[in-house]
């Protein structure tokens, strides 16, 4: 497990930012963490990269402790803070040689991660002259240096234009290969194209944790000509889930990846004798399982 939280709660004074917030991570997971400004996503990341500390509950990374284990955690942890933090003085090259210095790692590893991050034709400006997007590139570089388990990246395209948001979205589902990254976003958008896994949090609390796969999910709205029980709705090929809608009617939830969802209920419904009086088609997204759980 790369991430595991369990009954985590943080308070500011009287305020409370996290309220027994539970999940867990798989290595090789890209999940997306969404929630409106004030709901608790800083914090969160904050607490799993040792900057801060909960009040109750625990969190490991790659099964290390955040409260006791500390240098073992941030071995573990690339973070890439929302401010990315950087000396603008410097040329890219500098500033990473600087951090590889802090994480004691071979100097030949900065090479590896300018060209894994392909910032090789920009090492001959300083940070400051850099675009956005390139200086996004250096954070991630530095992020990646020690070659940890675990990203933590907070707003990673804030203020990025089409292309240079192309290339970061790029380079993180390349980095996801072989890494758990837990990425901070507004961009719903970038959470649909990047990541196979979405966690919401509303007012501190967890309120969503599903696979993309089912918040991409294609439904049907289906009513037949008599009632049907659930045992026989079962019987649908690739079907995901169901909700009753009446003894007649139904919302069929099937993969995104399904393009012949109405085939197969039409399919079905010659199968087991029955007429369909109604089928249309509703496609759910990120955007909509957000408004519904944090408005």
């Amino acid at each position: 497990m790369s991430i595991k939280v369990k009954q985590l709660s943080k308070s500011y004074n009287n305020q409370l930012a996290l309220n027994n917030i539970s999940f867990e991570i798989e290595k090789g997971e890209i999940v997306g963490f969404l929630g409106p400004n004030g709901a608790g996503k800083s914090t969160l990341m904050k607490i799993l990269t040792t900057y801060i500390r909960a009040n109750e509950g625990d969190a490991l990374v790659n099964g290390f402790n955040v409260m006791n284990q500390i240098k073992e955690v941030q071995k573990n942890i690339g973070y890439l803070p929302e401010h990315n933090p950087l000396y603008l003085n410097q040329y890219p090259k500098e500033y990473l040689s600087l951090n590889a210095n802090f994480y004691k790692v071979n100097k030949a590893r900065v090479e590896e991660v300018i060209e894994m991050t392909g910032l090789q034709n920009e090492t001959h400006k300083k940070i400051g002259d850099l675009s956005k997007g390139y200086r996004q590139r250096v954070g991630l570089a530095s992020a990646i240096l020690h070659d940890p388990k675990v990203l933590i990246l907070d707003e990673p395209t804030t203020g990025l234009d089409p292309n240079q948001l192309e290339d970061i979205r790029s380079l993180i589902k390349d980095l996801g290969k072989n890494k758990t990254v837990l990425l901070s976003t507004h961009i719903l958008q970038e959470v649909e194209a990047m990541c196979n896994r979405v966690l919401i949090i509303n007012k501190g609390n967890l309120v969503a944790d599903q696979s993309m796969l089912t918040t991409k999910s294609k439904k049907q709205v289906v009513k037949f000509n008599t009632a049907v029980n659930d045992d026989i709705i079962n019987e649908l090929d690739e079907l995901v889930k169901f909700e009753r809608l009446n003894n007649q009617k139904f919302c069929l939830t099937f993969n995104e990846d399904i393009n012949n969802a109405a085939e197969l209920i039409f399919d079905f419904a010659v199968d087991k004798n029955l007429k369909i009086l109604q089928l249309e088609e509703k496609q759910d997204n990120i955007e909509q399982l957000f408004k519904k759980l944090t408005n």
